[in-house]
């Protein structure tokens, strides 16, 4: 009987069908994987950016300097008399109202000098009511032809002389008054004390210096230009702001420049009234005028963060709102301020940029407006 061949089992039927078979499906999960990455990048949701409008606007130059809160009047207040000072009634910073008492002198001799005045008087007034009874009855007497009229224009010319006396020794009487109401000095006008420099004790001369009084009902803001800028500023739109409070802003207007400049700086004084002040103008504190005028062209402030250097050219990333794609744009910055960028060219009004974040960004990416600034 002849032997039956032995058949081989099923799995090893085909030697090279797994190896096939492992081959397939790696090249079909390498598809799929590339098939994912490309789906994921076409399908990734645009990016969220905050904006900023594109508004062009005639250009207006502005310059600043930076000075002073002064008082527009104040007054050097002094005695008119010559004396010691015994009493002081203020100190700097205090505020005084017209007719209050800032300090007083020793007036001892000023109060003889005024009783001496009124004895002279009295005793004037005395001789003048005997050199009149006696112009009277030679009067009569003359009339009566019992003196001569010598002897009366004797009497006449004594009594003359008598009311002059009289006369002067009223004025001196009133005169030792004025002298003695001067030893209290008094406040003109309603004000803050700025300057005091004599202390009790200390001996003063007539007209010296004793009090500085600044009024608060004007107040101006005193900056220096210089000779360069000086007539060209002299017809800008003037604005005060405070260091204390940069966001108020208050209107001013030029009252006042100085004839001739400082021999040192160089420059001119120049003040500013601001025309409605309130309580947060007071007298010392730093002040800033602003100064603008109409310039040459257009211009547009962006923000500082908007603006970026691609090689050391200024661009921005332009949004392509139809597509909602970044397209990066250079642009013409003629000036920068703490905060802006004023661009003089390469946009237009209307247009929409990136206002921050614009270093994390590339062209072509897409972008979805969630804010827009101005």
């Amino acid at each position: 009987m002849s032997a039956q061949p032995t058949s081989k089992p099923a799995r090893f039927a085909n030697p090279t069908r797994p190896l096939f078979l492992a081959g397939a499906l790696a090249c079909v999960a390498v598809g799929l994987a590339g098939c994912k990455s490309e789906g994921a990048e076409y399908r990734a949701p645009p990016q969220p950016v905050r904006a900023a409008a594109v508004t062009f606007a005639t250009a207006v130059e502005t310059r600043s300097y930076t000075g002073t809160i002064k008082a527009r009047y104040e007054s050097d207040l002094g005695f008119r008399v010559t004396g010691k000072i015994v009493e002081r009634f203020i100190n700097i910073g205090d505020k005084v109202t017209a007719g209050m008492t800032l300090a007083k002198l020793d007036a001892t001799d000023y109060g003889l000098s005024l009783e001496s005045a009124d004895a002279e008087l009295k005793a004037a007034e005395s001789s003048l009511a005997q050199a009149d009874a006696d112009e009277k009855r030679f009067a009569r007497l003359t009339g009566d032809g019992w003196v001569s009229a010598a002897s009366y224009d004797q009497k006449k010319a004594a009594a003359d002389e008598a009311h002059g006396r009289v006369e002067r020794a009223r004025r001196s009487l009133s005169l030792a008054k004025n002298q003695l109401d001067y030893t209290s000095l008094r406040a003109t006008e309603a004000g803050i004390v700025t300057a005091l420099p004599v202390e009790v004790g200390q001996v003063v001369n007539a007209g010296q210096l004793i009090a500085r009084v600044a009024r608060l009902d004007e107040l101006e803001a005193v900056v220096s230009i210089s000779e360069s800028r000086i007539d060209s500023d002299r017809g800008a739109v003037a604005s005060v702001t405070l260091w204390a409070a940069p966001d108020l802003v208050y209107e001013a207007k030029l009252r006042e420049v100085s004839p001739q400049a400082d021999s040192v700086t160089r420059t001119y004084q120049a003040r500013y009234s601001i025309l409605k002040p309130d309580d947060g103008i007071a007298l010392g504190k730093t002040a800033t005028v602003h100064l603008a005028q109409m310039g040459n062209g257009a211009q547009a402030k962006l923000p500082l963060a908007a603006v970026f250097k691609d090689e050391g050219q200024p661009s921005v990333w332009l949004i392509d709102e139809s597509h909602g794609r970044l397209i990066k744009k250079d642009v013409e910055v003629g000036a920068w301020t703490e905060t802006s960028a004023i661009v003089t060219g390469g946009l237009e009004t209307g247009q929409k940029i990136v206002a921050a974040g614009v270093h994390k960004l590339d062209a072509g990416i897409r972008v979805r407006i969630i804010e827009v600034v101005q």
